[in-house]
């Protein structure tokens, strides 16, 4: 036991380690819609339920995902995607705010946003449908914003890193947010980022790349042997060193009317793969287009069959993308074994340091430079719940590696990351918290009540300090509470592990803002505070300055509201000075307290008929 415990220490040491660290997240973005019924009937017209809607739910799905992954857990992640200027794209920026993630977006009129609407029953997901067409290209103007974006966000990052390495996350799944001219930058720019995390439905894509880790699903490194056993189009090495016909080959692909997930093979940086303007789509068995170009296989998403392996007379033949492996190790053979014996040659068709082959309720594979394999598992749960838990694994692995943990320690993070978000339907966040929970080091609450006293608050701080936590810290009035204060304090909380809330007692309030406030009293001001789930401690101040309490907490990050720049802030001086940055989190317009008090002076209310107004 005590090994065990040590071991979770050390892995929560990995944890806190990451914290801050800047992430520039870069890909298809795309919004998560879950429509959840109840179905008690069929309809007359057709042998379908009819349902009736009881809850809508959007999230950040793809590479918005990530992103939010990556702030959940404690990193400072900015996303960089062409989003569209309509309904669902509104919704994105809503759900990037939230989570605190730097919205480096590229507004893209006429070019939709995409969505995964998904209508459930019970548990059950009953259909889903996409919008937002891959073949939208980005037009000219749309490329050009794309890469400004890209160079800015990266300034943006160092300048805010105080000297910490930036890191680059790539999640491209088709949708068209990274033409050949972006992922050519990306290329050329590549030793601007010391970690570079990618996730690719076709890795062929992205030679050149070379980057730290790739988290390819079965299918997606399958298909990358396909077209190494190609030759990744003219002018390019074809089959993998030492391989033969007899140790892969293709014997189909998969049916063209296969829907969304039969895409068109996309430019790589220097033409690999690229396919000429009305080439036809391949049929089975044809290994390259009428023009001798790259391999035109299936690309995009994709489909279940794509995941199924069988044993057939000469090998493994892996169903939907037309790769069959002769392995000697006979019947009984899984995806495990496959993927494991072909890491060496994962690794070098796409430079990366680390593959890790993920497995959905299989776990994943994982392989380094030292040739040793490593296998993690989950715990199988039904579909709906796993949406997203492969952009959980992703950032936890790419944190974790940037953090200079071990492959080991990496692999383990990314899998306990993926397997905690599991738990319930929608699309999956991993929290810093939830993570250092599983690993038997969350804050300890027991003990701690919400609101306390000044001296208390010290002592507090002072256990969680030792436990390698770090303090954010905040003050204000929050005399009438309101949506705009719980998405500032809600950011706030995700800047640390522990949200320290200051509050200006009644006779404080009264000499900042004037003898008709406060509203409410300071009691119900705290217990509105102490309510919200990103709240960790209230304490009250009588000062009209809280310099003594700043004192006290040595915050790590002092937050305060507004659109100035922090050297602007009066309390910014003795919080640098006490080792701790100062972060300024702009307001939500006409959510202010001083506006909701107008409005509610600008409408006295009337009495009824008897108490004072007449008949």
């Amino acid at each position: 036991m005590a090994g065990a415990a040590a071991e979770e220490r050390r892995l929560a040491t990995v944890v806190a380690g990451w914290q801050g660290r800047p992430v520039l997240v870069v890909g298809d973005a795309m919004l998560d819609e879950w429509r959840f019924a109840e179905s008690e009937r069929l309809c007359r017209e057709a042998p379908a339920p009819v349902l009736t809607l009881r809850r809508r739910i959007s999230a950040a799905g793809g590479a918005a995902n990530t992103a939010v992954n990556v702030a959940a857990l404690g990193g400072r992640a900015a996303l960089v995607a062409p989003v569209g200027a309509d309904v669902a794209g509104d919704e994105l920026h809503d759900c990037l705010d939230r989570a605190a993630v730097w919205d480096r977006t590229v507004n893209q009129p006429g070019r939709p946003t995409p969505v995964k609407r998904r209508m459930l029953a019970g548990n059950q997901i009953l259909l889903r449908e996409d919008s937002g067409d891959p073949e939208d290209a980005l037009d000219d103007d749309g490329v050009a914003h794309l890469l400004t974006a890209l160079h800015c966000a990266t300034e943006e990052l160092r300048a805010a890193a105080a000297g910490q390495p930036l890191t680059l996350v790539v999640c491209d799944y088709g949708l068209g947010a990274l033409p050949s001219a972006v992922r050519a930058w990306l290329v050329a720019n590549r030793d601007r980022y010391a970690t570079v995390a990618l996730d690719a439905h076709d890795l062929a894509d992205w030679r050149g790349l070379n980057p730290t880790v790739v988290t390819p699903s079965f299918a997606e490194a399958t298909r990358l042997l396909a077209r190494a056993a190609a030759g990744f189009g003219t002018g390019h090495r074809s089959a993998p060193r030492g391989a033969t016909a007899a140790d892969l080959h293709l014997d189909h692909l998969a049916d063209p009317a296969d829907g969304p997930s039969e895409l068109v093979v996309g430019a790589a940086p220097g033409g690999a793969g690229e396919r000429e303007p009305g080439t036809p789509h391949p049929t089975s068995g044809a290994l390259a287009d009428e023009h001798g170009g790259g391999f035109a296989g299936p690309t995009g998403e994709p489909t279940p069959g794509e995941e199924r392996v069988a044993l057939t007379g000469d090998g493994l033949s892996v169903t939907g993308t037309g790769v069959t492996v002769n392995a000697a190790a006979g019947a009984g053979v899984d995806r495990a074994v496959l993927a494991e014996s072909r890491l060496d040659e994962l690794r070098e068709h796409t430079g990366a340091d680390v593959v890790a082959v993920t497995l959905d309720t299989e776990g994943a594979v994982v392989g380094g430079a030292d040739g040793e394999p490593r296998r993690s598992h989950s715990t199988p749960v039904p579909a709906s719940h796993a949406v997203g838990a492969g952009d959980a694994y992703l950032a936890a692995m790419t944190l974790a590696l940037a953090a200079e943990a071990s492959l080991p320690t990496a692999a383990q993070l990314a899998q306990l990351a993926a397997t905690i978000t599991v738990s319930d339907t929608g699309t999956c966040v991993c929290r810093r918290e939830d993570l250092l929970d599983a690993l038997g080091s969350g804050p300890e609450e027991a003990g701690h009540p919400t609101q306390v006293g000044a001296e208390e608050l010290a002592a507090i701080v002072a256990e969680h300090r030792r436990a390698g936590r770090s303090i954010v810290f905040t003050n204000g009035c929050f005399d009438v509470l309101h949506p705009g204060h719980v998405r500032y304090l809600t950011q706030a909380r995700a800047l640390g592990d522990l949200l320290v809330v200051a509050v200006n007692s009644d006779g404080s309030v009264r000499r900042l803002k004037g003898p008709d406030r406060p509203v409410n009293p300071v009691e119900d001001r705290t217990a509105l505070l102490a309510a919200l789930e990103c709240v960790d401690h209230v304490v009250v101040f009588e000062e009209d300055s809280p310099a003594k309490l700043i004192e006290a907490v040595r915050p790590d990050v002092y937050v305060k509201g507004g659109d100035y720049p922090p050297e602007m802030v009066p309390e910014a001086p003795l919080v640098r000075r006490l080792g701790g940055q100062v972060r300024t989190l702009g307001y939500v317009p006409d959510r202010s307290t001083s506006a909701i008090i107008d409005r509610i002076r600008a409408h006295p209310v009337v009495p009824p008929v008897g108490e004072g107004r007449p008949a």
